[in-house]
This record gives C-alpha cells, structure tokens and sequence, in this order.
C-alpha cells in the first residue's frame, strides 16, 4: 500500500492540510475546521502526519498515535527556513513537507499529558513570581515617593514594607497607605500559591525516579529537576 503522509499546519480553528503520495508529491489539500479534520483523519488510510511542535501540538500528536497514525513534530524555528514564498497556511503547510525530508531535521518527541501538566505548573509559578515581583517593586517606587527607601531583597523588602504602613507615625499618606497594605496582602496570597505549587512540584518530584536521579547531582534542586523531566523525558 503507498505512503499517504499529511502536513498539517494547526490553527485555533481552521487547520490547512497537504497530502502527498508515496513520492511526496501533493495530491491533495484541504482547508478545515477542528470537527471537520478530527473526522477526515479518523476515516482516511494516514501513515504519517507532520505538523509543527506548536500550540496544541502535542495533543493532536497523542490523538493521531492512538488511531495508529505515525506523528512527526518538527521545531518550528527550523521550519520556518523551508517557506519559500509569502507566509500562509498553504504555504505553511508545504514547509513542513519540504522540512521533513531534510535528512538533519531532529523530531520533538511527543509529550504525555502529565510531562505537559508539570510544564504548565512551571509555567503558572513563573507567572505568579512574575506578578509577585511587579508588586513589590511598585510599593517600593510608591515608597520612594515619600522618601522612604527599602532594603534590597524581596522578602527583606517586603517585611520592611509591611512595618513601615503599620507605623502609626509613617510618612506615607493615609490616603494610599491602605490601598498599599491591600497589595501586600495580595503578596501574601501569591506567596501563598506558590509555596503550595512547589509542594505539589516536591510530590511530583518524590514519584518520579527520573528526578530522584537528578536531584541527588549537586546544584540540581527542585525547579530544575521537575523542569528537565518534564521537557525531555521519553513518554
């Protein structure tokens, strides 16, 4: 039976598809929406599917390989050098062809769902440290303004903030030393969710013998050991 292999550039909602034959020549393309391409691959002879390891990637690759269907994920950033005309879909979509036959073109590997789950824990950490950041760094310039400076350090910081609004005798207005001392408390909160997160990381990381390994290789810790095995392990 010939090689049928499908490129498929994703979208949110609209996916572009090229077919080829065994020869790699394109013999079919299809513009269509996410219920439209679920029914098209579950009722089409697919050998091979070649997509970008983009948004939703991963989850269409774990889907495909359930119907028996082989899944190529290739980096995107390497991809994008086999467009050869103005960037679309169609475009797009004849990349991926011409990428995969290059010879020195490295797959992704597929990721399961809980190594995606633990990056997504990562990633919402990062957020929340982000905003936690940002926080404090505003209460320090509001602070300035009154020519109050604060120690360097987020948690020094952050205490000598929290003692300087609950002096009585502050320089710092009473008109906005109480909206201040609300965004210490969301502070807190966030402190809060994180320190929770990290416990759940350290749980992760206690049923994982991958990061058991990792962890007992000095100047390795926690984030770094949950992160790599989340990223590279094979699924």
């Amino acid at each position: 039976m010939d090689r049928t292999t499908v490129a498929v550039d994703l979208a949110k909602s609209v996916f572009q598809l090229a077919v080829t034959d065994a020869s790699w020549k394109v013999i079919e393309t299809h513009r269509l929406t996410r219920t439209q391409f679920e029914r098209w691959l579950a009722n089409r002879d697919v050998s091979l599917v070649i997509m970008e390891a983009c948004g939703s990637a991963h989850h269409w690759a774990r889907w495909l390989n359930g119907l028996g269907i082989e899944v190529r994920l290739l980096p995107t950033q390497y991809v994008r050098a086999y467009v050869r005309r103005n960037k679309t879909d169609a475009a797009d979509a004849s990349a991926l062809l011409e990428a995969a036959r290059a010879s020195d073109m490295r797959p992704v590997r597929v990721k399961s769902v809980e190594q995606q789950a633990s990056q997504g824990l990562h990633r919402i950490r990062s957020l929340w440290m982000g905003t936690r950041t940002s926080r404090i760094n505003a209460l320090r310039g509001f602070l300035r303004e009154f020519g109050i400076a604060i120690p360097v350090g987020a948690r020094t910081g952050l205490e000598t903030i929290s003692r300087v609004l609950a002096d009585p005798g502050t320089a710092v207005p009473a008109l906005i030393r109480g909206t201040m001392a609300l965004l210490v408390d969301e502070i807190r909160l966030l402190e809060a969710r994180i320190g929770q997160l990290e416990r759940e990381l350290s749980e992760l990381a206690r049923l994982s013998p991958a990061c058991t390994t990792l962890l007992s290789i000095s100047g390795i810790g926690l984030l770094t050991a949950t992160a790599m095995v989340a990223a590279t392990r094979a699924t």
